[in-house]
Protein backbone atom coordinates (compact mmCIF):
# COMPACT_ATOMS: atom_id res chain seq x y z
CA UNK A 1 0.00 0.00 0.00
CA UNK A 2 1.15 3.57 -0.53
CA UNK A 3 0.64 4.43 3.06
CA UNK A 4 1.86 1.51 4.44
CA UNK A 5 4.80 1.16 7.09
CA UNK A 6 8.22 1.44 5.42
CA UNK A 7 6.56 3.66 2.42
CA UNK A 8 8.08 7.05 1.89
CA UNK A 9 4.82 8.80 2.26
CA UNK A 10 4.57 7.57 5.49
CA UNK A 11 6.94 9.31 6.91
CA UNK A 12 6.49 12.27 4.54
CA UNK A 13 3.13 13.29 5.24
CA UNK A 14 3.05 13.55 9.10
CA UNK A 15 6.73 14.68 8.68
CA UNK A 16 8.52 11.91 10.75
CA UNK A 17 11.97 10.28 10.36
CA UNK A 18 12.88 8.66 7.38
CA UNK A 19 14.78 5.95 8.85
CA UNK A 20 12.67 5.00 11.69
CA UNK A 21 9.20 6.87 10.73
CA UNK A 22 8.83 7.74 14.34
CA UNK A 23 11.21 10.57 15.64
CA UNK A 24 10.14 13.71 14.63
CA UNK A 25 12.29 15.75 12.16
CA UNK A 26 11.53 19.15 12.68
CA UNK A 27 12.11 20.93 16.31
CA UNK A 28 8.79 22.94 16.25
CA UNK A 29 5.56 23.14 13.90
CA UNK A 30 5.51 24.49 10.79
CA UNK A 31 3.58 27.34 11.59
CA UNK A 32 5.49 28.37 14.92
CA UNK A 33 7.33 31.01 13.16
CA UNK A 34 10.19 30.87 15.75
CA UNK A 35 11.86 28.14 14.24
CA UNK A 36 9.59 27.05 11.76
CA UNK A 37 12.82 26.59 9.33
CA UNK A 38 15.18 24.02 11.96
CA UNK A 39 15.80 20.75 11.73
CA UNK A 40 16.31 18.78 14.27
CA UNK A 41 20.26 17.35 14.62
CA UNK A 42 19.30 13.65 14.78
CA UNK A 43 16.10 11.34 15.29
CA UNK A 44 15.19 10.90 19.21
CA UNK A 45 14.46 7.28 18.40
CA UNK A 46 16.95 5.54 15.89
CA UNK A 47 19.82 8.20 16.16
CA UNK A 48 20.23 8.85 12.62
CA UNK A 49 21.99 12.42 11.92
CA UNK A 50 19.84 14.53 9.33
CA UNK A 51 22.65 16.45 7.93
CA UNK A 52 24.99 14.56 5.73
CA UNK A 53 26.48 17.61 5.56
CA UNK A 54 26.48 21.20 5.97
CA UNK A 55 24.16 23.42 4.16
CA UNK A 56 22.75 19.37 3.24
CA UNK A 57 18.66 21.05 3.26
CA UNK A 58 19.97 24.09 0.66
CA UNK A 59 18.68 21.29 -2.48
CA UNK A 60 15.05 20.96 -0.71
CA UNK A 61 14.78 24.73 -2.13
CA UNK A 62 13.96 23.39 -5.50
CA UNK A 63 11.21 21.14 -4.43
CA UNK A 64 9.79 24.33 -2.63
CA UNK A 65 9.55 25.44 -6.10
CA UNK A 66 8.48 22.36 -7.76
CA UNK A 67 5.59 22.27 -4.86
CA UNK A 68 4.92 26.07 -5.17
CA UNK A 69 4.58 26.04 -8.71
CA UNK A 70 2.49 23.15 -8.65
CA UNK A 71 0.10 24.76 -5.60
CA UNK A 72 0.10 28.10 -8.33
CA UNK A 73 -1.36 25.98 -11.05
CA UNK A 74 -3.45 24.41 -8.82
CA UNK A 75 -4.75 27.41 -7.65
CA UNK A 76 -5.21 29.20 -10.94
CA UNK A 77 -6.95 26.41 -12.28
CA UNK A 78 -9.80 26.16 -8.90
CA UNK A 79 -9.90 29.86 -9.49
CA UNK A 80 -11.06 29.37 -13.32
CA UNK A 81 -13.19 26.55 -12.69
CA UNK A 82 -14.72 28.30 -9.75
CA UNK A 83 -15.08 32.25 -10.38
CA UNK A 84 -17.78 32.65 -13.61
CA UNK A 85 -15.93 35.82 -14.52
CA UNK A 86 -12.31 34.80 -15.26
CA UNK A 87 -9.65 37.56 -13.43
CA UNK A 88 -5.70 37.68 -13.52
CA UNK A 89 -6.05 39.90 -10.09
CA UNK A 90 -8.56 37.61 -8.25
CA UNK A 91 -6.66 34.91 -9.25
CA UNK A 92 -3.31 36.97 -7.91
CA UNK A 93 -4.74 37.45 -5.02
CA UNK A 94 -5.91 33.74 -4.68
CA UNK A 95 -2.33 32.79 -5.54
CA UNK A 96 -0.97 35.12 -2.76
CA UNK A 97 -3.29 34.10 -0.07
CA UNK A 98 -2.54 30.05 -0.81
CA UNK A 99 1.40 30.55 -1.00
CA UNK A 100 1.39 32.65 2.51
CA UNK A 101 -1.07 30.07 4.25
CA UNK A 102 1.04 26.89 3.31
CA UNK A 103 4.24 28.46 2.83
CA UNK A 104 5.42 27.08 6.24
CA UNK A 105 4.12 23.58 5.24
CA UNK A 106 5.70 23.84 1.60
CA UNK A 107 9.10 24.72 3.70
CA UNK A 108 8.57 21.75 5.95
CA UNK A 109 7.37 19.17 3.38
CA UNK A 110 10.05 20.04 0.85
CA UNK A 111 12.64 19.38 3.61
CA UNK A 112 11.32 15.82 4.47
CA UNK A 113 10.99 14.98 0.89
CA UNK A 114 14.84 15.63 0.32
CA UNK A 115 15.52 13.87 3.50
CA UNK A 116 13.57 10.87 1.65
CA UNK A 117 15.52 11.15 -1.43
CA UNK A 118 19.04 10.06 0.68
CA UNK A 119 17.78 8.34 3.82
CA UNK A 120 15.65 5.21 3.75
CA UNK A 121 13.56 3.43 6.07
CA UNK A 122 14.86 0.36 7.89
CA UNK A 123 12.73 -2.01 10.06
CA UNK A 124 14.85 -2.57 12.50
CA UNK A 125 16.17 1.06 12.99
CA UNK A 126 14.74 1.59 16.54
CA UNK A 127 17.74 -1.15 17.59
CA UNK A 128 20.47 0.46 15.82
CA UNK A 129 20.53 3.33 18.37
CA UNK A 130 21.07 1.33 21.74
CA UNK A 131 23.73 -1.06 19.37
CA UNK A 132 25.50 2.21 19.24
Amino acid sequence: MIFSKGSKFNSILPIRCPQCHKGKFLERSPYNFSKFTKVRKQCACCGLQYSMEPSFYFGSMYVAYGIGVALMVATTAISYWVSTSFSFLKTFFAICAAMAILGPYINALSKIIWANMFFSYKEDSENIKDKT
